[in-house]
């Protein structure tokens, strides 16, 4: 085993590519030698040497045919795994230094939900632009398990989402702030559904825009209507966009929806939109700061968590 061990070890160091790398992941998508070469512009002969020139190296196959094509052997899965990983890092590398060599001070890849807090979202900004040299950054907006995802696969360094996640031994992860929800409507609706108390059954009747179903905030939107007896209603509209919900209360006089209370506030700032007076609670966990543990020594990266917390205190 120590043998081995050494054997493959030697090879990694020494003869592994990331051009073998990335043929594995094509590969891997198109389970076809033939489809493989053509997406990159090779004769399938040398896709089947290189293929074996790559197993040497690992000193095992890493695929086998079946029906359905080329399958991963339980080897080649964790080489896969490890290809995407280091494609990422080098393709995050050359995007630092590229903005190293334009005169900037590097790079924050920042991960954030749609109903984020402005000040948070202007904070992450901010910092980042206000530093001298300036950092380049790039925004990535998603669901939270989208987000997770692209945190996990080296695509983003920081995510600002709401935490779903029992704190893990690979992300660490820091509350920010809690907020609660608020119903917006049509300014034009504002005082007519501003009166009397809470009636989510007449609430129900109305044209519903909400985010798009298995989301968290859905299920916890639904579970609202059913503690308070009522059956969810069919939403018109199912969307995460700011953009898409201020529109629709602007042109729809039966639009309502319930979001976090800043969102409310931006939406209602846009014109058009009213937040209605009724208290709500929902079991939503605190918007949280993530990032891989291994990079928590970043300086800049733990300077955004810095200036994030500020924000949100």
């Amino acid at each position: 085993m120590p043998a081995f061990a050494d054997r493959l070890q030697h090879n990694l160091i020494s003869r592994l590519r990331l051009k073998q790398l990335s043929l594995l992941l094509a590969l891997e998508r198109h389970r076809s030698l033939s489809r493989a070469a053509a997406e990159l512009n090779l004769s399938q002969p040398a896709v089947t040497k290189a293929l074996r020139e790559i197993e040497e190296i690992f000193l095992t196959p890493l695929f086998h045919r079946s029906r359905a094509g080329l399958e991963a052997t339980e080897t080649g899965a964790a080489v896969l795994a490890y290809a995407r990983l280091a494609l990422a890092d080098a393709r995050a590398l050359g995007d630092e230094l590229a903005v190293l060599d334009a005169g900037l001070g590097g790079r924050l890849r920042i991960g954030v939900i749609p109903f984020i807090a402005p000040a948070v979202l202007d904070a992450a900004c901010s910092h980042a632009l206000s530093q001298q040299p300036r950092i380049a950054v790039l925004v990535r907006e998603g669901t939270t398990d989208e987000l997770v995802g692209a945190l996990r696969a080296h695509e983003v360094d920081c995510v600002i989402a709401r935490s779903f996640y029992a704190a893990g031994e690979d992300i660490v992860q820091v509350p920010l702030y809690r907020e609660e929800p608020t119903l917006v409507v049509p300014t034009r609706a504002a005082a007519r559904l501003s009166r009397g108390a809470l009636d989510w059954a007449r609430l129900a009747t109305l044209d519903w825009i909400m985010p798009p179903p298995q989301t968290p905030t859905r299920r916890t939107i639904n579970t609202m209507f059913a503690t308070a007896g009522v059956a969810p209603p069919l939403p018109l509209v199912e969307t995460y966009s700011i953009k898409t919900i201020a529109t629709l209360l602007r042109t729809q006089p039966r639009a309502i929806t319930i979001v976090p209370r800043a969102v409310a506030v931006e939406l209602a700032n846009g014109g058009g939109a009213a937040l209605l007076p009724h208290a709500l609670r929902w079991d939503l966990p605190p918007v949280e700061a993530m990032w891989l543990r291994r990079a928590q020594h970043s300086g800049p990266l733990m300077a955004l968590v810095t200036a994030l917390q500020a924000a949100s205190g």
